[in-house]
């Protein structure tokens, strides 16, 4: 007879947090480094700022990782020699090979100037003055693909000087968490904090859906360490402080 191990919806949470959370710490470093690097500066100008960013989001996207983008944007008008600026690499996507500076059109004039402070991953870390993780969604601007991105503010003399994060394609978080979801004692799916999938192990959740019943979103958004019941034997559980939930069951 064979025994197939399952592991409890906890477990599970505990699991995917453990994996979301590297990356959290890895973008609360470069938030901490920049803050210190740039305190002292007498002006804030894209030449002191890009090369501290370069150093870190290089790495961070090159070889195996579950990173496609890192990097650094920044605020309107917080630099003195740039009002709109983006300092943003990319790493390997498909065919594509080696690390390239994400190109940008700066000048609002233009026709195809985007104004980033209108989009969720710029909208909600501004409002709130902390991390954020948006998605997914089909990523038009860096790699037309199903897209999560993190990212959390950068203060400067009490003010957000723009935010620093870091996209991850969704088809390489599910090489991760899949498994993980899998391990469970029921079907499982991730979402976000807006009720939309990241993943799941059943095929009619797809990624970038959004979940329809009211009370399984009210209960996603509440985002509870402890297992919310709902009737029909769903529950819901927050993993750790990713602002991700855990839904299990039917």
């Amino acid at each position: 007879m064979t025994t197939i191990a399952t592991r409890s919806p906890a477990d599970v949470a505990i699991s995917v947090a453990a994996t979301i959370d590297g990356i959290f710490a890895m973008i609360d470093g470069w938030r901490d480094l920049l803050e210190e690097q740039l305190a002292p500066a007498p002006a804030l100008t894209t030449q002191a700022i890009d090369p501290l960013v370069e150093a870190f989001a290089v790495p961070a996207v090159s070889g195996e990782t579950l990173l496609t983008g890192a990097g650094f944007v920044a605020a309107p008008g917080a630099l003195t020699d740039a009002e709109w600026h983006l300092a943003w690499w990319l790493g390997t996507t498909g065919s594509t090979h080696g690390v390239r500076r994400l190109a940008t059109i700066d000048d609002p004039t233009h026709e195809q100037f985007r104004d980033y402070t209108a989009l969720e991953w710029w909208r909600v870390p501004q409002a709130t003055g902390t991390r954020h993780l948006t998605g997914p969604y089909v990523d038009y601007v860096c790699t037309d693909d199903y897209t999560v991105t993190i990212t959390t503010p950068v203060v400067r003399d009490g003010a957000m000087i723009g935010v620093v994060g870091a996209d991850a394609l969704v088809d390489r978080l599910e090489r991760v968490l899949l498994p993980v979801l899998r391990a469970g004692e029921t079907p499982a799916t991730l979402v976000n904090a807006s009720g939309r999938v990241v993943t799941s192990t059943d095929a009619r959740r797809e990624p970038g859906s959004m979940l329809r019943d009211d009370d399984l979103t009210a209960a996603v958004r509440a985002l509870s360490p402890v297992p919310v019941r709902l009737p029909g034997g769903t529950s819901v559980l927050a993993c750790g402080d990713t602002s991700l939930a855990l839904v299990v069951g039917s």
